[in-house]
């Protein structure tokens, strides 16, 4: 959603606040800003609309400076993209920053504006602040004004408060919406997301929902609202600074596209054991005798995660022969969903903060289901609220269009498949081996279409000016399609639609002809004849084939530069293989167009607000 750097110590700080907005714009960057105190003792902002590059010039012809400040980019919720709601915020001696949605705030601004308080912003976020001055101005100190105020809050939030009148002190809470505290030597940081903050510190304090945390120069101390000490222990990431740069690449999404084989080892590699050819998933925590309990599986996510489950309940009801239901988090908890404690429900996201997902998740708990999780990110909020997860180590991914984490996601279902179906004796250990020997040989057959990048270029030349495009799939292919269509439409602002290819016939087709590029996904197997099938129905009509065909070329399909082949796999594994041609695809088309390909408009990678 948005991006969110706070910094306390003895250098000058603009720079390094600068520094973590930029590692942060993929997070929003309709608009940014900065506040410091100077060495006057007064708090200067500095704000504007755009990108990150507009503030840094805004800030050439204003400079600022100061040990102690914050700063903000933005993805916009309440309110339009523009210099007044930029962020931060100021009223009276309260600068603040803000992350995620204030449900009530037209209630508290209506109460507010009567007391006479007047609003120079369409934001959700100066609600916060003017309220905290309320507060303070009723003679509470400036702490208990944050939290009495907070409590009137109704919604998610991730917020820092500058204070005038306390220029040595930032003072931070969460609920619902990320936010992490960096240890240095003698300075402290503030971020929403690692990333920010990793050039300084690599020990992290994930803060929890609830929590309140005052930092100096001279410490920091989290307590609850109630005022309670806590404690929380610190991490030490691992990710270096070097893994959120581009590494040469022309963008993130491309650097991202070709770590996938790194990604997918990574991802496998503390779950396998090649010794006793076992599937370990220690931080899963469900044994043979959770497994044996389990009725019916529940895939949630939302986006390319949601396809990542579509795609794993394929997998799973072969593998384990157990029913699985796959939802949306956005629509999961309206419907009624009935769950019990023979449900197994798990929640997958990239960056485990996913706001729909984290709903999702906690009606689960609710009603009693077993709650696991697939996430990215180590101490995300997803992991802590569920009851065990499986780690995709993917490393950061800093484009907003997921790639890497999607196939990430694809193995770590791969592997939660296999230690179901075993656990519950679906699965021998001849056939075991068999399942892992396919999975490490994945990596290799990645690259191997990765080398082949090139081939897609001149496709992405000859169809880069139409205006629509259709993905058909069949099985566990259809999945992809519709991943394939989306990565389109993301970045190149294509439109293009996902179908499954016998639906072709029941409405599809009456929109194909000669102006129409029909990616057909043919997979080896009983469905091989089908999509042929459905080739012929759209040559016939004059539609543009463009054929990903697992094995060896068939003529029957198109010409040869219509053609892209893949490896053969595991019907299982698959879909990982056809998804990096689309991948690529999207990518070369999005960059012959010229748009932004790491920052697609109106998107932004994590979506901590419903």
């Amino acid at each position: 959603m948005c991006g969110i750097v706070g910094y306390v110590g003895a250098m000058d700080g603009r720079d390094i606040l600068i520094e973590g907005l930029k590692r942060l714009e993929y997070r929003g960057y309709d608009s940014s800003g900065i506040a410091m105190v100077g060495d006057s003792g007064t708090v200067e902002i500095v704000r504007s609309r755009g990108k990150i590059a507009v503030l840094e010039g805004r800030l050439r012809e204003r400079p600022i400076a100061g040990s102690i400040g914050i700063a903000h980019t933005r993805w916009a919720t309440h309110g339009k993209p523009s210099d007044e709601n930029a962020h931060p915020h100021r009223s009276g001696p309260f600068v603040v920053v803000h992350n995620g949605i204030i449900e009530n705030y037209a209630e508290i601004k209506s109460r507010l504006q009567l007391e006479g308080f007047g609003f120079s912003s369409e934001t959700d976020t100066e609600v916060i602040v003017k309220l905290v001055e309320r507060e303070w101005r009723s003679g509470k100190d400036h702490k208990q004004a944050i939290v009495d105020s907070l409590r009137q809050l109704r919604g998610s939030y991730a917020v820092v408060f500058l204070n005038e009148a306390a220029p040595d002190q930032l003072i931070a809470a969460r609920k619902e919406s990320p936010l992490i505290l960096g240890l240095g030597e003698n300075e402290y940081y503030l971020a929403s997301d690692v990333p920010a903050i990793l050039p300084y510190t690599r020990k992290i304090i994930y803060l929890e929902d609830g929590d309140v945390v005052s930092v100096s120069r001279s410490g920091y101390s989290i307590e609850s609202f109630e005022g309670e000490r806590l404690e929380r222990v610190p991490r030490t990431i691992e990710w270096n600074p070097i893994m959120a740069e581009k590494a040469g690449y022309k963008h993130f999404m491309l650097k991202e596209i070709h770590e996938q084989s790194q990604a997918i080892i990574d991802t496998f590699r503390s779950a396998v054991d090649l010794n006793r050819g076992e599937i370990r998933l220690d931080d899963l925590n469900l044994d043979g005798k959770g497994v044996a309990g389990i009725r019916k599986i529940c895939l949630i996510a939302c986006g390319t995660s949601y396809h990542a489950c579509m795609v794993g309940k394929y997998m799973i009801e072969n593998m384990c022969r157990i029913p699985v239901e796959v939802d949306l988090g956005s629509e999961f908890r309206y419907r009624g969903p009935l769950l019990g404690q023979d449900t197994l429900l798990v929640v997958i996201s990239q960056s485990g903060e996913t706001a729909d997902t984290r709903a999702a998740l906690q009606e689960g708990l609710e009603k009693g289901a077993v709650c696991r999780a697939i996430v990215n990110v180590v101490g995300s909020s997803l992991v802590r609220m569920a009851g065990g997860v499986i780690y995709t180590h993917a490393g950061p991914e800093i484009g907003v269009a997921s790639t890497k984490a999607f196939t990430a996601q694809l193995v770590a279902l791969y592997l939660f498949g296999l230690y179901f179906a075993v656990a519950s004796g679906r699965l021998d250990r001849q056939e075991l081996s068999a399942y892992i020997q396919e999975l490490i040989e994945l990596p290799r057959k990645v690259s191997d279409i990765l080398a082949r990048s090139e081939e897609l270029s001149g496709l992405a030349r000859r169809f880069m000016n139409c205006r629509d495009f259709l993905y058909l799939g069949r099985g566990i292919l259809y999945p992809i399609a519709l991943e394939g269509a989306l990565k389109l439409k993301e970045i190149s602002y294509i439109h293009a639609e996902g179908y499954a290819a016998g639906e072709m016939k029941h409405g599809p087709i009456a929109l194909i002809d000669e102006q129409m590029p029909v990616v057909v996904l043919m997979q080896k197997g009983p469905l091989f004849e089908k999509m042929l099938s459905n080739v012929q129905e759209v040559k016939a009509r004059g539609g543009q084939v463009i054929a990903l065909v697992e094995g060896k070329a068939d003529e029957r399909i198109g010409p040869p530069e219509n053609r892209f082949l893949i490896p053969e796999s595991s019907p299982w594994l698959a879909p990982v293989l056809f998804t990096v041609p689309l991948q690529l695809l999207a990518y070369q088309i999005a960059v012959l167009r010229g748009t932004d390909v790491d920052q697609p408009r109106n998107l932004a990678k994590s979506v901590t607000v419903e």
